[in-house]
């Protein structure tokens, strides 16, 4: 009989002074992609499967299948899958915190890739998943200290410096709605299925949603809907009905009331701009 105990150091562990605001799963199709954003949290993305890149203003990063990318606070950037392969995820928001590496390539861009054991992030990142879906007993618990655990394997792994950000404070619900809509924006979104989706009354994601955001769910649905619609109208030769069902909108005639309302011009006029124009030069 063998009989061996190993005894742990006796010091106080720290509390990490961060915050977990979702976690989702999604799969897109073939060439799709999401609108440019930006957030005051650090997300995390794990390529379940498939292929796609990460575009930033200036670079366009290619990932795939057992990535995991890391996108630090007020980085402007955008998915999408490429045109041979849909893309499937799992993303994280976290608030509180920043990485960084300074030897890696995009180190000054704010993003991050690293390849890390495939069952072992799984492990985790399903948990997470697991308990967020079925909203056990006490689940908040289990899924910050789940997020602990994964963040402190990427800093023993990767040898990230993690630094404390200061917290803005914004609802968990408001940040997942948020992201929400500008990965879905070409599906059909009310208040309704917002208020759904965050598991709240719609008037109080309404106000709150405001008052962290500063504008309406659906005034900012808008917004992202408008921009993605500049793009294309600059870009492509889609019709004006295309363009509005592309993006979301439920008529042309809709589109077209909310495009003036937002650039005082509609949207026929706004494509037949010369191009210094359209560059507002």
């Amino acid at each position: 009989m063998s009989y061996e105990v190993y005894k742990m150091k006796n010091f106080p562990t720290k509390k990490m002074p961060f915050k977990l605001l979702y976690v989702t799963r999604s799969d897109y199709d073939k060439g799709w992609h999401s609108t440019q954003h930006t957030h005051h949290f650090t997300e995390l993305f794990y390529i379940v499967k498939g292929k796609g890149s990460f575009i930033l203003p200036d670079h366009e990063i290619t990932v795939k299948e057992n990535d995991l990318v890391i996108i630090n606070p007020n980085v402007e950037h955008t998915e999408k899958s490429n045109q041979q392969d849909s893309l499937e995820y799992i993303a994280l928001g976290i608030e509180g915190l920043t990485f960084s590496l300074p030897e890696e390539k995009y180190s000054q861009l704010g993003l991050y890739t690293y390849q890390g054991d495939r069952m072992d992030i799984l492990f985790y990142l399903d948990k997470l998943l697991d308990e967020i879906q079925h909203h056990n007993d006490e689940y908040e618990v289990i899924c910050q200290n789940v997020i602990e655990i994964l963040i402190v394997k990427l800093r023993r792994e990767k040898k990230f410096n993690i630094e404390k950000t200061q917290p803005k404070n914004i609802n968990k619900a408001v940040a997942f709605i948020k992201y929400y809509i500008n990965q879905n924006y070409r599906d059909s979104i009310t208040l309704d299925t917002l208020a759904k989706l965050g598991n709240m009354n719609k008037y109080y994601l309404a106000h709150t949603f405001k008052k962290d955001i500063g504008i309406s769910p659906i005034e900012y649905l808008n917004q992202i809907r408008i921009r993605e619609s500049k793009i294309l109208l600059e870009t492509t030769n889609y019709t004006i009905a295309d363009i509005a069902e592309l993006i979301g909108f439920s008529s042309q005639s809709f589109f077209a009331q909310v495009f003036k309302r937002s650039t005082g011009t509609t949207p026929s006029k706004y494509r037949k701009k010369p191009e210094k124009a359209l560059d507002g030069k």
